[in-house]
C-alpha cells in the first residue's frame, strides 16, 4: 500500500449540476486524483430529505457519473459509487446518532435554511443527514473532504462525532479535515447576483446547468444581471459591482487569468464586449465535456457496470470500519 493520502467527497444527484458545481468542485476532484486515493460517491441518500420524483432521482444519478468521467475523473483510478448501494452508509449513521447531541444538530444552519425553503417538509432526516454525511467520510478513513466554505461547518460536526466516539472506545475513526481549494471558484447567480449559484435555482436563467446546449449557455451569460454604472472593474467588497464582479470571476475560473489582469484588459470595453467574451470562453471548456458526457450517457450498460465496481470496492473499504464499530459498541458478530 502506498501513502497517498485518501479523499472522499460527492454529489447530490438532485437538479441539474450547474457551471458553480463544476468550477467549484468537479474541475478540482480531477486535480486531486493524481496525488491522492480519491472516492466520489452519487449521494442519492442525501436527496430524499426534500421532496423528489423517483424516475428524477435514477436518471441523474447517471447522469451526474456521466459528469464525473466527462470532466476528467478516472473510473479505473477512482472509486466511483452510488451511495445507496453501500448500505453501510445508513448502518453507521445510525451507531453515530447515538453519538450525537440534539444541541448539535440544531445548530446546524443548513437545517434550518432548508426548513425554511421547505417548511412543509421539515423531516428527521432533514435535521440528522449531517451525521449521515459523517458516515460517508468516516467508513473511508478519508483525511480530507474537498469542502466549499459553507460546507466546513458539516466537517467540524463529523470531526467532533468522530472524536467523541473516539475517547469512549479508543482509537477506531481517522480525524477528517476540509480540504478548501486555492483555485476553487465561487459562482454567484446570475440573476441575483448576491447569492450563490445554484442548481435548485426556480429561475433557470440565473444558473448554467452542465446540460445546457452550449447556445444557451452563451445567452444565459449575455442576459446576466450587471450594474448601471457601466464600469469593469473588479471589486469584490462592492455589493453594488456583484454582477460584474461574479462575470469576471467566472472568466478568470475559466481562463486562469487573475480577477485583476482581466478587469484591466476589459478597462475601456463596455458591458456587452465583456458578456460576449465570457460566455465564448465557458463554451470553449464546457463544449468538449458537454460532447464527451453525449457519449458516455449513451452507453447506460457501461456507467451500469462502474456503479456495480464501484458499489463492491465501497463496500470491501467500509466493511472493515463497521466491524470495527459494531464489535467496539457490543453487537454480537456471527
Amino acid at each position: 500500500m502506498d501513502d497517498k493520502k485518501i479523499i472522499f467527497s460527492g454529489v447530490q444527484p438532485s437538479g441539474n449540476l450547474t457551471l458553480g458545481n463544476y468550477l467549484g468542485a468537479i474541475r478540482n476532484w480531477a486535480k486531486l486524483q493524481k496525488d491522492y486515493h480519491c472516492i466520489y460517491a452519487m449521494m442519492d441518500m442525501h436527496t430524499i430529505t426534500v421532496r423528489q420524483t423517483p424516475a428524477d432521482i435514477r436518471r441523474r444519478t447517471l447522469e451526474v457519473l456521466a459528469l464525473y468521467i466527462a470532466c476528467g475523473i478516472d473510473p479505473e483510478e477512482n472509486i466511483l459509487f452510488v451511495q445507496s448501494h453501500n448500505p453501510n452508509h445508513a448502518e453507521l449513521a445510525w451507531v453515530l446518532n447515538c453519538y450525537t447531541y440534539m444541541g448539535e444538530m440544531q445548530r446546524m444552519t443548513q437545517f434550518k435554511d432548508k426548513s425554511a425553503r421547505h417548511a412543509d417538509n421539515i423531516n428527521t432526516g432533514l435535521f440528522t443527514y449531517p451525521v449521515l454525511m459523517a458516515a460517508d467520510i468516516l467508513l473511508y478513513g478519508a483525511d480530507y473532504v474537498p469542502v466549499g466554505k459553507d460546507q466546513m461547518q458539516h466537517i467540524e460536526i463529523c470531526r467532533d462525532i468522530a472524536g467523541r466516539f473516539n475517547a469512549i472506545y479508543g482509537d477506531v475513526f481517522k480525524i477528517p479535515e476540509g480540504l478548501l481549494s486555492k483555485s476553487g471558484a465561487k459562482i454567484m447567480s446570475l440573476q441575483e447576483p448576491t447569492k450563490k449559484m445554484s442548481k435548485s435555482d426556480e429561475n433557470p436563467k440565473a444558473y448554467i446547468s452542465m446540460m445546457d446546449d452550449m447556445n444557451v449557455v452563451a445567452k444565459k451569460i449575455k442576459s446576466a444581471v450587471t450594474d448601471s454604472e457601466g464600469v469593469i472593474e473588479y471589486r469584490p467588497d462592492d455589493e453594488s459591482k456583484a454582477g460584474i464582479n461574479n462575470l469576471i470571476s467566472i472568466m478568470s475560473a475559466v481562463t486562469g487569468k487573475t480577477p485583476e489582469e482581466i478587469a484591466g484588459d476589459y478597462a475601456s470595453a463596455g458591458y456587452g464586449t465583456f458578456k460576449a467574451d465570457v460566455a465564448e470562453a465557458v463554451v470553449e471548456v464546457l463544449a468538449p465535456i458537454r460532447a464527451e458526457y453525449d457519449r458516455l450517457i449513451a452507453d447506460k450498460a457501461y456507467l451500469k457496470d462502474i456503479c456495480a465496481s464501484g458499489a463492491q470496492r465501497a463496500r470491501a473499504i467500509s466493511q472493515r470500519t463497521l466491524n470495527k464499530v459494531y464489535k467496539k459498541v457490543g453487537f454480537l458478530q456471527l
